[in-house]
This record gives C-alpha cells, structure tokens and sequence, in this order.
C-alpha cells in the first residue's frame, strides 16, 4: 500500500479538482424522524453562500444512503466491478430521488471507486503470470472497444424496450450469471485448499531447505512493483477512449444537446451514431491481429493474454480464442446497456467462467469500468447535470471505501491466500442487485399498470 501512495494521491487530487463543488437539495424521502436535528447540525455548511445554490440538506435518508452506498463501495471493490447495481436502488429507495438523477450519481459515484481501485492496481504486479502488472492490459485492449459499442447499442435498445421485458431479461441473465460466479468461486476455494496441501506436504518432505520452507510461507498472492510499465498500451487505451469521447460529443443526446446543432435523431444523429461500429472494428482488428502494441513491451510481461493460453494448444486456437473476448465484451456491454448498469459486473462472470485469474480479473475489469464510468460523468456533467456537489460527496465516499475495501481484501488473501475471496465478492454484489433491481423494476412495471400507461415497444427517439 505504500507503493501505491503517489498514484492514490494524485488520483485523488485530480479526481476532486474534476468534480466542481455544487450543493443541491434532496427530494423528500420515506425516513424523516430526526431531519429537523441532522439539519442543524450542517448549519456550518455555507455553500449557499459561496456558489449561489440551494444548502445540503443533511437528512437521515441521506445519512442512511451514504453508508450503504459506502458498504457497497467497499464490497464492489474487491471484485473490481463498478457496483451500479447497487448504487441505483440505494440512491432511489432511500434518498429518494427519480431514476434519472439516480443513474447519473451511480456514473459519479463509480468512478470514484474506480479511480480508487486503479490508482491501487496499475503499478502492481502479478508474480503468478511471470511478473505481468496485475491488469491484463491485452485483455483491456481487446475488450474496450466492443464493450463501448455495445453500451451505445444497449442504450438504444434500452429506450426501446418495455419496461417489463427489461426487468424480466435482467432477472434470468444475472441469476445465471450468479450462479456460475459461485460455482467458479467454489471451484478456486477447493483448487486453493489443494495447493495449500500439496505445499505443507512438501514442506514436511524437505525440511532441511530452509529457503524452500521460508518461499513456501508466503503468501499465495505476492505484489511487488514491476520494472517497467507498459506505457504504450495504456497510451492506445486511451486513444480509444478520446475516440469514442468524440463521437458522443459530436453527436449529443437523443435532443440536439451537443457541442454542436444537430437534428434532434436526425440524419446526423444516427450517421455519427454509426460511426462507433467501424472505428471498433478498426481497433480491435489492429489489436487481434497486430503484434505491434502486444509486442511493443519488454518480456516482463510476457505473451499477451497469457492466462488463458491453456485453452489451447495451437496458433489457430490461440487466435480464436483472442477474438472471443471481443465478443464477450460486445455481449456485455449491450446488456449493461440494456439494463442501465456497467459492463463489470457483466464481463467479470465472463472473463472467470473462460480461467482467467480472479485477481487479475478484478484488477482489469475495475481499470475497465474506469474508462466507462468517466465517460458517462462527463457527459452528465457536459449536458448539464444537477445536483453535482451532492454526487461528488457520494462520489469522495466511494473513494475512500474501496480503498478500504482493497486494503481487507488484500490483508485477508495474504493471510490466507485465499484469492477466491474476489470471485464470492462478484457473486455478493450481484445476488443484491438481482435482488435490489428486479424488486424496483417490478414495482415500477406494476405502477406504469395501474396507471394505464402504454407497455409496448416504442420508439428510441
């Protein structure tokens, strides 16, 4: 943790000066006993004063909201998903406020913990795959472009859907994923607990290398820093960042807003939307079947996409394998976008089911859901989001609870080195948001009955 001192505080530091102080009021929620005391107690709070706007409301819904969000935080971390799922039921059910406003505090509110979680995890290395920094960077190039496209095609499918077809499909997928995630997480549990046996076995078989026994009373999961970074591929990553950040910043919202004056889904709207399927397929075609990003580093880092090599035996079976991800990643993204959460916590249960390390799956889909999470904040922010003090508080809260959250989790596996611990922790935050998300949707589809509303397909403009 020491190590990583810098890269947290400078994250941190960028990460406040991004988010301009506003303070906004609350909507009315269930839980008012004691507002009236909580209240007071904020009256040191002058930000009406200095930026002109409403002064916090401190009230016991919101009090309530920020521990949850902050136990969810701190959960969501150790398995390197974003918690969207999470964050949207809290932040509705409890502070009371309408799914709209909810869904851009979550986009806040993810990256603070992503900033948090990758802050911690880009300079770490994995001593299992040969010294490779713990995030896949390979994995990262290979996955984040489909996955970008798919959130833009979710979206549209988003709008078009019903709302009960939405709650249905997002019921059956996460329940299967659930279980598939704690199936892989009893599977690493009992592979864990036999190479714990086979290392106290030999450790009784040579007692007399003293070197070996000491090697052998480490931990499973060692982090040391790597000696070199792999800059270029990072830089790549965030070429393709910055591309798509232009698309949706040339084409705005389904109404016109945008840095420029367009049709509102207009001729322009949709060619500039359509513009994302050839520039994914340009990069992940470079990325797949060009060795010069995977091979532009030293041999610290080995053969990309070295932790599902064993999957194959041969040239053609390693290729097919390479272009599988961008599948998973399209598949994933489309239905974070389909039901209104981020990719991680769809692609983690891919991405473990296939054999990819529970550590270095955590660490790469959390460096992932970065990339996503600050595009959607900054687009709320560029078209003009409220309430952005607010969501930057829920947002700091977020920060500081994963990095809570890593520090347990990262104490309890070198104590004892149990890395199955991430897997349990992606299977806990979706059991809740299958629980949390259906149950809101299900009485959202119920009121939209009552009240006679129309529960067809409809039109995304």
């Amino acid at each position: 943790m020491r190590n990583n001192f810098v890269p947290i505080a400078l994250s941190f530091t960028s990460f406040i000066i991004f988010l301009t102080p506003s303070i906004a009021e609350q909507e009315p929620s269930f839980l008012l006993p004691v507002d009236q005391i909580l209240n007071k107690t904020s009256s040191w709070l002058e930000f009406s004063t200095k930026f002109n706007q409403p002064r916090i409301e401190l009230t016991t819904s919101t009090i309530i909201a920020a521990l949850l969000s902050f136990l969810a935080s701190s959960i969501s971390s150790a398995g390197g998903i974003g918690g969207g799922g999470l964050y949207v039921p809290i932040m509705t059910i409890v502070a009371g406020l309408d799914l709209k406003t909810a869904s851009s505090f979550s986009a806040f509110m993810v990256t603070g913990g992503s900033i948090a979680n990758v802050g911690c995890n880009l300079f770490v290395r994995n001593p299992k795959s040969g010294g490779k920094t713990l995030i896949d960077y390979d994995l990262a190039l290979l996955l984040e472009p489909c996955m970008l496209l798919g959130v833009s095609i979710g979206v549209i499918c988003n709008l078009v859907f019903p709302n009960w077809l939405i709650t249905i499909l997002f019921a059956v997928f996460l329940a299967w994923s659930t279980m598939k995630t704690f199936g892989n997480g009893i599977f690493y549990w009992r592979l864990e607990s036999e190479m714990v046996k086979i290392r106290e076995e030999n450790r009784t078989e040579e007692d007399d290398d003293v070197e070996k026994i000491e090697s052998l009373k480490l931990p499973l999961l060692d982090y040391e820093r790597p000696k070199r970074f792999p800059w270029i591929k990072l830089g790549v990553l965030v070429i393709i960042w910055f591309s798509y950040f232009a698309v949706y910043l040339l084409r705005g919202n389904k109404y016109g807003e945008g840095i420029i004056s367009i049709e509102p889904c207009g001729m322009t709207y949709w060619l500039l939307s359509s513009t994302q399927i050839p520039l994914t397929l340009f990069f992940t075609l470079w990325i797949c079947f060009s060795d010069n990003v995977q091979s532009s580093q030293s041999s610290d880092h080995q053969v990309s996409i070295k932790d599902v090599e064993d999957l194959t035996s041969n040239d053609d079976g390693e290729r097919s394998n390479k272009c599988m991800f961008p599948v998973m990643a399209l598949l994933a993204g489309l239905l974070g976008g389909v039901f209104g959460i981020g990719g991680g916590m769809l692609i983690s249960p891919l991405l473990l089911q296939v054999g990819i390390a529970p550590e270095v799956t955590a660490a790469t889909c959390s460096f992932m859901v970065l990339f996503s999470s600050t595009m959607s904040a900054i687009q709320y922010l560029l078209l003009g989001m409220e309430h952005t003090g607010t969501a930057s508080i829920f947002a700091v809260i977020c920060f500081v609870a994963s990095l809570v959250g890593l520090k347990v989790v990262q104490k309890v596996i070198n104590e004892y080195g149990r890395a199955s611990i991430i897997v349990f922790s992606v299977g806990i935050v979706m059991a809740l948001s299958i629980v949390l998300m259906t149950s809101y949707g299900a009485l959202d589809v119920w009121n939209d009955y009552v009240s006679g509303r129309y529960m067809g397909f409809k039109l995304p403009c």
